[in-house]
């Protein structure tokens, strides 16, 4: 009966009640985009996992979310890094969290969300909401050394999303 009155209700007043949520992270751009209703509603720059570390791609469901989060596992052995506005995706330690973003992967294997963007992404999402990460870590060093090679110093990267 409870989807039968959601229904009407939606005909009737034409809006829709809920929205479909989504998290897409490629790590070959370091970049992840937050889609709702398959629209992408903003994006920002990440930092994934650096060789022999890397972030593994796969389907996952944010688990927990903590605004104010400490490591048990970074560093070692005790743990205590600062993790704020984490987005839990395992139990074996893959999380989004505020942190230190440079033009590369460079995290344990956590995807990293710079400053605004953490903030927002958190606020965002929920717990339940579905996180698909894809690419690797390693096309976005080399697409960087690419351009480098090819266009020498005139090559650099910007940061466009602040």
């Amino acid at each position: 009966m409870k989807s039968i009155n959601i229904i009407f209700l939606v005909m009737c007043l034409g809006t829709v009640l809920f929205a479909n949520k989504e998290i897409v992270v490629d790590l070959s751009e370091q970049t992840a985009y937050a889609i709702e209703n398959g629209y992408i509603v903003f994006e920002g720059r990440i930092s994934s996992g650096k060789a022999g570390r890397e972030t593994p791609s796969g389907e996952y469901t944010i688990m927990q979310k903590k605004r104010h989060h400490k490591s048990n596992l970074w560093p070692k052995p005790n743990g205590g890094a600062k993790m704020p506005y984490m987005m839990r995706l395992t139990n074996s330690g893959i999380a989004m969290h505020l942190g230190y973003v440079p033009n590369r992967p460079a995290s344990h294997g956590c995807i990293r969300l710079k400053q605004g963007f953490a903030q927002k992404l958190f606020r965002w999402a929920r717990v339940g909401t579905v996180v698909t990460v894809e690419g690797r870590g390693q096309d976005y060093i080399d697409a960087q050394k690419f351009m480098r090679d090819y266009y020498g110093s005139d090559y650099a990267v910007m940061d466009v999303y602040e």
